[in-house]
């Protein structure tokens, strides 16, 4: 077993310049993340929260601080080859291609890598079964639900078994119902498949089922006590 966290955030800072005016939006964040944890970033908007996660992903940079993936620097990765190799990301919005069947979307993150186009749509018909619509394979996306949507941008994440799934706001956009049930479906697949997973959310619910919650105000980050 790997005793080694998985992802480890040193010192990180995020500040933005404007004019002679200086906002930090976060600032000397430090936590880890070991390898099948379940961990919860929650935070009243604005606090930085995406800004994190994008952070994470090598999809911004930060001001100052280190951040470690396996005990490698991002600085010293290349951020399209770690993120195809190593991340899964669903957003809260699902960004879907909308000339594409879900089959088609699902597949992109294995086209991308040039798996050729048959075992792609072979994998991605496994996990639209995984998440549950294995028939609504060749809808579009404008022929899908709200939830299916999003069922659909999951499998997309998780079809390159990323060591690590992050998902900003995942049932941001759905009721309360919908949103639940796509929740209870990350948990499920993060107990089965062995997932690493950072997720930022405003519901203290699904919150309180992660091993870890983390809560990020006034450019702090501190673990949150469970009551």
């Amino acid at each position: 077993m790997n005793n080694a966290p998985l992802l480890r955030v040193e010192r990180l800072a995020k500040r933005y310049t404007t004019g002679p005016a200086e906002l930090v939006l976060f600032n000397d964040l430090n936590f880890s993340l070991a390898h099948g944890e379940m961990a919860a970033i929650i935070g009243q908007s604005g606090a930085g929260k995406s800004t994190m996660l994008h952070i994470v992903a090598a999809l911004d940079s930060p001001t100052s601080g280190e951040v470690f993936f396996d005990n490698q620097s991002l600085r010293s990765l290349d951020p399209a080859e770690y993120r195809n190799r190593n991340i899964g990301y669903v957003w809260q919005f699902h960004y879907l291609l909308p000339e594409f069947t879900a089959l088609e979307n699902a597949a992109m993150p294995l086209l991308a890598r040039g798996v050729t186009h048959k075992s792609a749509l072979e994998q991605a018909a496994h996990w639209l079964g995984r998440v549950g619509l294995a028939g609504r394979v060749r809808h579009r996306s404008g022929e899908l639900s709200g939830g299916e949507q999003q069922r659909v941008s999951l499998a997309r994440a998780l079809i390159t078994l990323p060591k690590l799934l992050l998902a900003d706001e995942l049932t941001g956009d759905l009721d309360d119902t919908t949103g639940a049930a796509v929740f209870d479906l990350l948990a499920s697949l993060h107990a089965e498949v062995g997932l690493t997973t950072l997720l930022v959310t405003h519901n203290q619910q699904f919150a309180a089922r992660c091993n870890t919650v983390y809560r990020l105000q006034s450019g702090r980050l501190d673990v949150e006590p469970r009551s």
